[in-house]
């Protein structure tokens, strides 16, 4: 195949980057922050190192994605963002070499924030980047086993949350767990979307995801509870600690306009809608936790 087959512009790139995901860096950094802000801490240089990891290891993911589900051919018939690979836009070692730059970014920013606060944080940066990899990479991903909401849980949820607080506070609270909790609920509901939305290609494609693996009805169960558990949070929270945190309500409208659409049976083309919904959904939320954390 001739080399002016790749023919990826800008925008192409930043599509696939999938700027749609991106709440899931920014969201548990403001989370975190509002958690040590209100222990009297936080600090600026800390919260822009924590935001450049969190943020270029979402696109190190996406590009990584890109580069394996194409490479394996799961992305052939696929309804969503651009894929570079897949759709021959961009040569499969342009796209491997885009999520090696993006962790080794995420790598850099994270060493000088491990030197500032704890050294055993490069254990889990080092945790964090094979993770990213081994999501869609390696002989076996797994993401094709139905773990990938559950890594994000845990990656986009308790330990960048929790990781954020601990660099700018020196300790873990329990407002910044359940806060860890929310966010990595809703960071699952937006990677459970995508799956919902690809179950059709995906299971005779041999990817077993989590929505691949519950079926479509359980699976927007799921996303259900997983829309819930931040304003359930967002509850206790005003209850036992800071009432102007209900002002994180507010993004319940978003949520609304989410749940409405994936009960309604939005399939394919309709749920990229519900991606961007779920997405603003986080982004409100957080900034506005943040917001009456800071405050606080």
């Amino acid at each position: 195949m001739s080399a002016t087959t790749y023919s990826a512009t800008p925008r192409d790139w930043i599509q696939a980057a999938r700027p749609h995901t991106w709440p899931n860096a920014f969201a548990p950094v403001l989370a975190g922050t509002g958690a040590a802000m209100y222990q009297n801490s936080g600090g600026f240089f800390a919260f822009l190192l924590a935001l450049i990891v969190a943020w270029a290891l979402v696109i190190g993911v996406n590009y990584a994605n890109d580069y394996s589900d194409g490479i394996r051919g799961t992305d052939d018939e696929r309804t969503g963002p651009t894929r570079l690979t897949a759709s021959k836009l961009a040569r499969p070692a342009a796209v491997k070499k885009a999520a090696f730059i993006s962790f080794g970014v995420a790598g850099v920013a994270g060493l000088i924030l491990a030197l500032l606060s704890a050294w055993w944080l490069l254990l889990v940066g080092a945790f964090c980047l094979a993770g990213a990899w081994f999501y869609t990479g390696g002989k076996r991903p797994y993401g094709y086993r139905g773990l990938g909401e559950v890594a994000i849980f845990i990656f986009f949820g308790l330990i960048a949350v929790l990781g954020t607080e601990y660099t700018q506070a020196g300790a873990v609270s329990e407002l910044g767990i359940v806060l860890a909790i929310s966010v990595g609920a809703m960071s699952s509901a937006v990677n459970l979307t995508n799956n919902i939305r690809d179950i059709a290609t995906d299971k005779p494609a041999g990817k077993r995801t989590l929505a691949v693996i519950l079926g479509d009805s359980l699976s927007r169960k799921l996303y259900t509870v997983l829309l819930i558990v931040p304003y359930i949070v967002t509850f206790l929270v005003g209850v036992f600690a800071f009432p102007a945190t209900w002002i994180a309500f507010i993004s319940g409208y978003w949520a609304l306009k989410a749940l409405h659409r994936v009960h309604s049976g939005a399939r394919g083309v309709e749920l990229i809608a519900v991606l961007a919904l779920t997405g603003r959904t986080m982004a409100l939320w957080s900034v506005l936790m943040f917001a009456a954390l800071a405050l606080a």
